[in-house]
């Protein structure tokens, strides 16, 4: 199974590649145009050079059976454009684009061409997050803070608050029937988002704080006098009298606990079994986002 990797920046290297890169049955190859960058990747991964390509067009004529998108957010229109066309399942690290119209265009191409597309929503595939779906969810409350980076609105919510959002709509227990939106944004720059989504019987709350002191991710679940607290993908613990800690175990990988190593093989299970992966619900995520951002741009005016 020919695999290309096009992008080999952080999230590739820390994340995707090792996983890629121990598949049996995987015939990986690289694309990024910066010589430096691909020999020194491909090097650590003993990759001969015929799987080594500098731009797009070598890499496709390889003849890819599936392709994973890690290049930047600016360019994925263009490239997952020419893979679809290309009759190439495509797995695009978040977000689609930037702009709600290219991600739409980019659905329907790929339901047009009956082409998979997936989108890198990990979380719904990491093992602490994906265990609360089956936890009592009258109230979800997710944190995911960093430390002094106040950034523009659309790139702050598409590059990074998208997972909350994801996560959200992923644990609703039913249809979102109110959605609120509340920021503070100083001189162009996003200080902090917090989002509510509600329905019959549940709130959803999401909140990211980019001057909050402190890097971290906190989901807890809760109804019927139980709770359960998720921290930074590693740590659950369960609340019913008295707290049960469940500690990521010392050989699991960081890959397992945050869900690439699932998605990944889910994505390329279903490519080897002929079945195509539709991106229509990971487009309602886009869609809710292009929501905050309107909102938080409507409080900055």
């Amino acid at each position: 199974m020919k695999v290309g990797c096009i992008g080999l920046g952080d999230i590739a290297r820390k994340a995707y590649l090792p996983v890629l890169g121990g598949l049996p049955g995987v015939e990986l190859h690289l694309q990024t145009r910066t010589p430096a960058t691909l020999a020194r990747v491909a090097d650590g991964l003993h990759l001969p050079e015929g799987r080594r390509h500098q731009d797009l067009d070598s890499l496709l004529a390889e003849g890819l059976d599936a392709a994973f998108v890690h290049a930047p957010t600016a360019v994925h229109p263009e490239i997952v454009t020419r893979l679809l066309e290309a009759g190439v399942p495509t797995y695009v690290d978040k977000p689609l684009a930037y702009e709600l119209a290219d991600s739409q265009r980019l659905v329907a191409l790929a339901e047009e061409r009956e082409v998979s597309l997936a989108v890198g929503f990990n979380r719904r595939y990491a093992p602490g997050y994906a265990q609360c779906a089956d936890h009592p969810r009258e109230l979800i409350l997710m944190q995911k803070n960093r430390i002094g980076l106040p950034e523009e609105p659309r790139s702050m919510i598409l590059d990074d608050f998208i997972h909350v959002v994801d996560t959200l709509r992923f644990l609703a227990p039913g249809p979102v029937d109110d959605v609120t939106v509340r920021a503070r944004v100083e001189d162009g720059l996003l200080h902090h988002v917090v989002l509510q989504l509600s329905g019959a019987g549940f709130t959803a709350l999401g909140v990211m704080n980019r001057l909050s002191g402190s890097a971290e991710e906190i989901l807890e679940v809760s109804g019927q006098d139980t709770k359960r607290q998720v921290v930074n993908l590693a740590e659950v613990i369960d609340h019913k009298g008295q707290p049960t800690v469940r500690r990521r175990g010392d050989w699991v990988p960081v890959a397992r606990q945050r869900g690439i190593e699932q998605v990944v093989t889910a994505f390329l299970d279903a490519v080897r079994a002929g079945k195509v992966v539709s991106a229509r619900d990971a487009l309602a995520t886009h869609e809710l986002c292009e929501r905050v951002v309107r909102a938080v741009q409507e409080r900055a005016a």
